[in-house]
Parts: structure tokens; C-alpha cells; sequence
């Protein structure tokens, strides 16, 4: 089965939302499992629990089919999802823009080409939409 992976801010900003909604789309026409990820950062008190994501999640769109949620603790966020994806052996991988600038300074630090794509591929094989 097809493995999609989206990351998104507690609370949900209206761009997690966006992101989201999008992941949802792109799971049900791939007929895809979906793994809906939140990073608690360990310098951060603000602390989420699996609970919290899903109930705030299905408030927002419902009893989803196929959903796993993932709250992961991390120092960087970049990594850490890069971790769930490769540790989900993700097929897709749906991020929002703002994250994407994110990921190229990340990658910038890592190597001379910011291009996420290609990054990701050269450490995971999925596709990567970025919504926004």
C-alpha cells in the first residue's frame, strides 16, 4: 500500500491546514495509509501528545480511513521528519511551502544544492509534493 507522510504544526495553522487537507486528497486518490506527523522539539516546552493531534485533527475533518498519527521528539525538525519517512518507507511526502525554505537552509548546511527533491531521493525514494 501506498505510504504518504505530512507534517503539521499543533495547533494547526491555517498553512497546516492547507497541507493537510491536501495530503487527505492525495491519500484518497492514491488509496493510500497516511501518517499525519507532528515534531515536538526537545527545546520547546510545548509539548503534544498523539491524543491531542488526532482529536484536533478529526475536529477539524473528520474520522479519517487509513491515519496514523506520529508525534516524534527532535532536535531538528527537518531531520526528524526525514527520519518518519524513511522509517514509514514513505512513497509521497506532502510538505508546505514554508517548510520547504526550511529544508533548503537545512540541506544548504548539508551540501552546495538546495534542492529538496533530490535530497530526499538521495536518501529515501518518494516523491515530494509541497503545497502552498
Amino acid at each position: 500500500m501506498t505510504q504518504v507522510v505530512v507534517p503539521v504544526r499543533y495547533p494547526l495553522s491555517e498553512h497546516s491546514r492547507e497541507t493537510l487537507e491536501e495530503a487527505i486528497r492525495i491519500a484518497s486518490e492514491e488509496d493510500a495509509s497516511l501518517t499525519i506527523l507532528h515534531i515536538n522539539l526537545y527545546q520547546s516546552a510545548n509539548q503534544v501528545t498523539r491524543s491531542q493531534l488526532k482529536s484536533t485533527v478529526e475536529d477539524e475533518f473528520g474520522t479519517l480511513p487509513n491515519v496514523r498519527y506520529s508525534v516524534r521528539k527532535g532536535l531538528l525538525v527537518e531531520q526528524s521528519i526525514l527520519e518518519e519517512v524513511a522509517a514509514e518507507e514513505a512513497d509521497i511526502v506532502v510538505i508546505g511551502k514554508k517548510q520547504v525554505s526550511r529544508w533548503r537552509e537545512m540541506i544548504r548546511r548539508l551540501t552546495d544544492d538546495p534542492d529538496i527533491e533530490s535530497f530526499l531521493r538521495g536518501r529515501v525514494d518518494c516523491r515530494v509534493v509541497t503545497v502552498g
